[in-house]
C-alpha cells in the first residue's frame, strides 16, 4: 500500500495538467471564434469576386 500517496500525487498532478489544458482549449476556442465573427464581415467583402460581363 506504499504506492497509494504516489499513486494520488500522480492523478492530482494528472487532472491539474487537465484542467490547464481544458481552459487553455477554451481560450482557444474563444478566440478563434472573435476571430471568425470579426473576420467574417471584412473576409466576406473581400472574397467577393467582380461580377463578369
Amino acid at each position: 500500500m506504499e504506492e497509494t500517496p504516489d499513486k494520488l500525487s500522480r492523478e492530482e498532478r494528472l487532472a491539474a495538467k487537465l484542467r490547464e489544458n481544458l481552459h487553455r482549449r477554451k481560450a482557444q476556442a474563444r478566440a478563434v471564434s472573435s476571430q471568425q465573427r470579426s473576420g467574417d464581415t471584412e473576409s466576406g467583402r473581400l472574397s467577393k469576386s467582380p461580377p463578369e460581363s
